[in-house]
């Protein structure tokens, strides 16, 4: 279960692709958007994406008291704001047999009495080689759809503060899907040399300009464990981002490079840090380099896999028993 197909470009589609990739060889897999459907009465096991709009699927489910289990992958909105508020996403939280979250301090998100059946499932991508990058400039970039969720004002108001610092240039890759936030976005371009946004990119043109960026720029206010991060990650580009528990569980405690969510000025001074820092072995750019480079190996797809292959069996060796 997806709520989001191919058209959606975003990353539960990759996971759920990725995913059903993984499980070749140990089951035969489809990716729907609700259940059940007209293929429902040969389905062993469900995975679901997203606690609160699976909700309907994880309780018919169970009503059907379908042979196998259920596990439910928990994202960013479900972790830190669903799970508090929506009583459908809190009972799907209870019906399914596993909790499974992509970053490492997810588990503390949940009710306490619930963490007992919480995995963390780091998701995966492949290396790229890093490239060399020009001394002229520092190129940061920002990967994500403009919607509230990933802060876009954030990096709007950081471009605005280095408008005059040529040595700095900003790109933003994403789509508006809050037109008020592209209308932010062609203002903030038009307003400051140093910014493009350049809209929706195809995926394989995004992990290319993530390789030939300084940096990442992650501001989001809400993450479940973002695939931009480890991309970057996995691509020798060193990352800045929000001082959010999704961030923290990618990145490690003590990474360098966060800064308070929303803090235009402390992004900015980032920016401009690392700049300043290009060329030093001993710099700021150099250390979240370093830092990027311990954590790539917890993003290798074989870890990935296992993980994922282990839960399933477990699922499919589970009994019909109802709620959890």
């Amino acid at each position: 279960m997806s709520p989001a197909l191919a058209d959606a470009n975003n990353g539960n589609w990759r996971t759920a692709r990725r995913w059903q990739r993984f499980l070749s060889g140990l089951a035969s897999t489809r990716i729907i958007r609700q259940w059940p459907d007209a293929l429902a009465d040969d389905d062993r096991a469900m995975l679901a994406l997203h606690a609160r709009r699976s909700a309907p699927a994880i309780a018919a489910w169970r009503e059907a008291r379908r042979p196998g289990g259920v596990g439910l992958i928990l994202t960013g909105t479900d972790l830190y704001r669903d799970i508090l508020v929506d009583p459908a996403a809190q009972a799907s939280l209870r019906l399914a047999d596993a909790l499974v979250v992509l970053q490492e301090v997810g588990p503390l998100a949940l009710p306490a009495d619930l963490r007992g059946k919480a995995r963390v499932i780091f998701q995966s991508t492949s290396s790229r080689r890093a490239l060399l990058k020009t001394d002229r400039y520092l190129l940061a970039l920002m990967v994500g759809h403009l919607r509230e969720e990933k802060a876009p004002e954030t990096l709007f108001a950081a471009a605005h503060g280095l408008a005059g610092d040529d040595a700095i240039r900003i790109d933003h890759l994403g789509d508006a899907l809050d037109p008020l936030l592209g209308e932010a976005a062609r203002a903030t371009m038009a307003e400051c040399a140093n910014y493009r946004w350049l809209g929706g990119q195809p995926h394989a043109a995004t992990r290319r300009r993530i390789q030939r960026a300084h940096l990442l720029v992650h501001a989001s206010r809400i993450e479940g464990g973002a695939h931009v991060v480890m991309e970057a990650v996995c691509s020798g580009t060193p990352v800045i981002a929000s001082a959010i528990d999704g961030n923290i569980g990618m990145l490690g405690k003590d990474y360098a490079g966060y800064f308070a969510c929303g803090d235009a000025p402390a992004l900015a001074e980032l920016l401009v840090r690392c700049r300043a820092s290009q060329g030093q072995a001993d710099g700021l750019l150099a250390r979240l380099a370093a830092q990027c480079r311990q954590r790539a190996a917890q993003f290798a797809p074989a870890a990935e896999r296992s993980a994922l292959r282990q839960l399933v069996a477990d699922l499919l060796a589970r009994p019909s028993n109802g709620a959890s």
